[in-house]
C-alpha cells in the first residue's frame, strides 16, 4: 500500500462527525470546510508545530544568520532547477505547450550556463519560472480537491494534492540517474537544504500568523486552499491556446 493511501486509511478513524442534514446552516458550513478528518489533522498540526518550534525554526534561524539574501536566492534557484523536469512533464500532461517549453528551456539553460541552476540566466532571457505539480495537473483534468489533509512533516495538502509527493520525487533527475550512494546522499542533502531554505523564507509570515490568528490551523487551511486555487487560475491564464498566425481569422457579419 502506498504512503498516501496508508495515511488516508489510518486517518479515517479520526473523522469529524457531520451535523444532520436537517440543520441546513451547520451542514452547509461543514461541507464548505471539506475537512472531515479535522480531529486527526489537528493532531498532526500540533505534532508538526512542535517539531517546527524545536527543530526546523531554530535551524532556519541559524541558516538565515550565516547566509545572505543573495546566497539564499542562489540556493532557491538551484533547488528549483532540479524540479524543472517534473514541471515539464506536468505541463505536457496538462496540455500547456508554452509552459512545457519554458520548463525545458529553463532546465537546459540554467543547468549549463547557470552552472547547475545556481544562477538563473533563463529568466533574464525571457523564460521566467513557471510552477505546477501533479496535484495541479489532476485539478486541470477536472479532479476535485477532495478532503483537506494535514500531513506529518509535509503539512497542508488534500486527497488530490497528496499524490504530488511521490510523483514529484520520481520525476527528479536523481531518481532517473543510475543509483549510487553518492547520488542518494546528494538527494538527501538537496531535500534538507531546500526545506531549510524555504523555512527561512517563511520565518516572518508564519510567526505573524501564529501570533495574530485566533485559530492558526484554520488560517493555514484557508491560505493553502486560496493558494492552490490561484495557482490553477494562473496556469490557465498564462498558457491559453491561441491559433497560429496563418489560421484565417473568423469573419464577422
Amino acid at each position: 500500500m502506498s504512503a498516501p493511501v496508508l495515511l488516508l486509511a489510518t486517518s479515517l478513524a479520526g473523522c469529524a462527525t457531520p451535523p444532520p442534514k436537517s440543520d441546513t446552516a451547520d451542514y452547509q458550513a461543514y461541507k464548505e470546510l471539506n475537512d472531515p478528518l479535522e480531529p486527526t489533522n489537528r493532531v498532526f498540526y500540533r505534532v508538526n508545530n512542535t517539531l517546527d518550534t524545536y527543530a526546523m525554526k531554530p535551524v532556519a534561524q541559524g541558516y538565515e544568520a550565516v547566509t545572505t539574501p543573495a546566497i539564499r536566492q542562489h540556493v532557491s534557484d538551484f533547488t528549483s532547477n532540479i524540479g524543472e523536469p517534473a514541471r515539464l512533464v506536468n505541463f505536457m500532461l496538462e496540455g500547456k505547450p508554452r509552459d512545457a517549453g519554458t520548463a525545458l528551456v529553463r532546465f537546459l539553460l540554467n543547468s549549463t550556463i547557470g552552472i547547475g541552476g545556481i544562477f538563473d540566466p533563463a529568466a533574464a532571457l525571457g523564460y521566467p519560472q513557471t510552477n505546477t505539480d501533479f496535484g495541479l495537473t489532476l485539478a486541470i483534468w477536472g479532479l476535485p480537491p477532495g478532503p483537506y489533509l494535514y500531513l506529518p512533516v509535509f503539512g497542508p495538502s488534500g486527497l488530490r494534492d497528496v499524490w504530488s509527493i511521490p510523483v514529484e520525487w520520481l520525476a527528479t533527475p536523481m531518481t532517473a540517474a543510475p543509483a549510487s550512494t553518492a547520488l542518494t546522499d546528494f538527494g538527501y542533502a538537496e531535500t534538507g537544504l531546500r526545506l531549510v531554505n524555504l523555512r527561512a523564507r517563511m520565518l516572518e509570515p508564519i510567526e505573524q500568523i501564529k501570533a495574530t490568528a485566533l485559530d492558526p490551523y484554520a488560517t493555514f487551511r484557508s491560505l493553502y486552499r486560496q493558494s492552490r486555487a490561484s495557482q490553477i487560475k494562473l496556469i490557465d491564464q498564462r498558457d491559453k491556446p491561441t491559433p497560429p498566425d496563418w489560421y484565417p481569422a473568423p469573419s464577422h457579419h
